[in-house]
């Protein structure tokens, strides 16, 4: 049950005695973290045996009942360090987008592409401690279509928005994930292997393995798997980038003009052309499709509310956090421009392990193995637990092993991942279609939700930024996340203007494909 919305706060303030964080524990979490107060009651639901314990209970304390709750329990979900959370974070930031760095770099030029790569990855971080500074106030929330409703001030219509966003992406990132699957198998056997309607075959098999691998309840289990598809995709581009060194010259290379055989096309030829400043006739679409590239790589706060919700001590989540950034902006930066310093503007593709020879380019795919099937099953574990939480809330089913909270499980997962093997194969233009979702999805997860908060969270403080807290920190800030909420509505018009701009080209283009094509997607 929910409780009912109040805009204020369950108790009053006094602005200057507000725990607005401040210090070193503000960024980077520990013990001494100060929680401030909530922005309003209890929306989402909790267990009886806390609701009934006190009537005001505090953040810390509805963290400790929870814990307690489940100490007996032989599915335990209050369990992940900051270490397991970290190893969750790498294998969903760690991950074959990489790899597609190289040709943003190419349209924007090496300089642009580096800056924007860095204000992105600082972007999210800050983002991303104002959302672990609200579940701190607000332990009971399990996702984020809990914090939509409580930001937008108790609405239901806030929550039924932000589920159908939130599945509707995780879906769309698991059909992703059973393309790219078939893509590498696809890469490794050849256009013509022999096999009936070969890319649909190929992505059956991966959703299978996916559906599969999903099946552990809790994020501590999945945390070993991350781990290890964190390791595997690193060893994966870091061989890519010495590959992309090492070998004579790109795939595709050409020392001379000449044209295509089959179509008469020109072929790109010559040494590889690196700029730093985008080329002359760069249009608006492409540089903005390069730099939603990047962004839409770096955000994925949309699922850091489970994660946080599933950390046995939740101020330590900074630590976790500040380890993934300092690595994304290191990789990525490093991949991203070393690659395309030996690869060039007109051999680029992306990925770009097709701008490797064959042989380097089947030996620095494999690698991505784990990643590709790991990072769906984090996504569909996510929407997973989003409904199997609503549907056993309260019930013995979810923590402990019974046939039907195990049956029940399995069961969603399954929908999941055939409903993600019907999208990705049915739609044509899938992967411009998914670029449309994130410019319209992560507008709000990426942006305008921890702008609101931030806000919400100041008022709920008494020392709103702006208009009474007159610090230098609260000017700053204050116009930080007008900005952050800005760019968020940036992301959400032009965004969307330049995906579909996309979409209507691969139309004119006649590159759009067909309903389950059963032609090779290799690279």
């Amino acid at each position: 049950m929910k409780a009912e919305y109040s805009d204020e706060p369950s108790m009053t303030y006094d602005a200057h005695d507000a725990p607005i964080p401040r210090g070193w524990s503000a960024w980077f979490g520990g013990p001494r973290v100060r929680i401030g107060p909530r922005i309003a009651p209890q929306i989402a639901p909790i267990s009886n045996e806390i609701r009934d314990s006190e009537s005001d209970l505090s953040s810390d304390a509805i963290l400790s009942k929870q814990i307690e709750q489940e100490a007996n329990c032989a599915i335990q979900y209050r369990t992940c360090s900051w270490q397991k959370t970290a190893a969750l974070l790498f294998s969903e930031y760690i991950c074959l987008a990489i790899m597609s760095f190289p040709w943003s770099y190419s349209v924007l030029g090496l300089v642009p592409g580096l800056i924007l790569t860095v204000v992105q990855a600082l972007l999210v971080l800050y983002t991303s401690i104002v959302l672990w500074e609200f579940c701190l106030r607000h332990p009971e929330v399990r996702d984020v279509c809990d914090i939509g409703q409580m930001l937008f001030w108790g609405q239901k219509w806030a929550w039924y928005f932000t589920a159908f966003m939130f599945i509707l992406n995780n879906t769309f990132i698991q059909g992703l994930h059973v393309l790219v699957g078939a893509k590498y198998l696809n890469t490794m056997v050849g256009p013509n292997a022999g096999i009936s309607c070969q890319t649909v075959s190929f992505g059956a098999i991966v959703a299978v393995v996916c559906w599969l691998s999903s099946l552990p309840r809790t994020f501590s289990m999945l945390s070993k798997l991350g781990t290890a598809s964190a390791v595997f995709t690193f060893i994966s581009v870091i061989l890519a980038t010495i590959f992309a060194g090492v070998q004579d010259h790109p795939a595709g290379f050409n020392a001379e003009p000449t044209t295509d055989p089959t179509t008469g096309a020109a072929l790109p030829y010559g040494n590889p052309i690196v700029t730093a400043v985008p080329i002359l006739g760069t249009t608006f679409v492409s540089g903005l499709g390069a730099f939603l590239n990047i962004s839409y790589t770096f955000i994925g706060q949309i699922t850091l509310p489970s994660f946080i919700a599933e950390m046995r001590e939740p101020k330590d989540f900074p630590k976790a956090l500040w380890a993934c950034t300092i690595l994304e902006i290191l990789v990525f930066s490093v991949v991203g421009a070393v690659t395309y310093a030996f690869v060039g503007n007109q051999y680029m593709t992306s990925p770009a392990f097709g701008s490797l020879i064959p042989l380097y380019k089947k030996i620095a795919f494999s690698f991505m193995i784990p990643t590709i099937i790991f990072l769906g099953v984090l996504y569909a574990s996510v929407s997973a637990r989003f409904i199997f939480f609503r549907i056993f809330h309260s019930s013995r089913h979810k923590n402990e092993h019974t046939v039907v909270g195990w049956a029940t499980w399995t069961l969603i997962l399954l929908v999941t991942w055939i409903v993600a093997f019907v999208i990705a194969n049915s739609i044509p233009f899938f992967n411009s279609l998914l670029g449309l979702m994130s410019s319209l999805f992560d507008s709000f997860f990426g942006f305008i939700f921890w702008g609101v908060a931030y806000f919400r969270m100041r008022k709920a403080d008494g020392a709103v930024a702006l208009l009474r807290d007159r610090s230098f920190r609260g000017w700053f800030e204050g116009i930080l996340n007008i900005i952050i909420i800005l760019t968020g509505l940036f992301f959400l018009s032009a965004g969307t203007y330049a995906s579909v701009q996309g979409i209507l080209d691969e139309f004119a283009l006649g590159t759009v494909g067909s309903a389950f094509q059963c032609a090779s997607n290799g690279i």
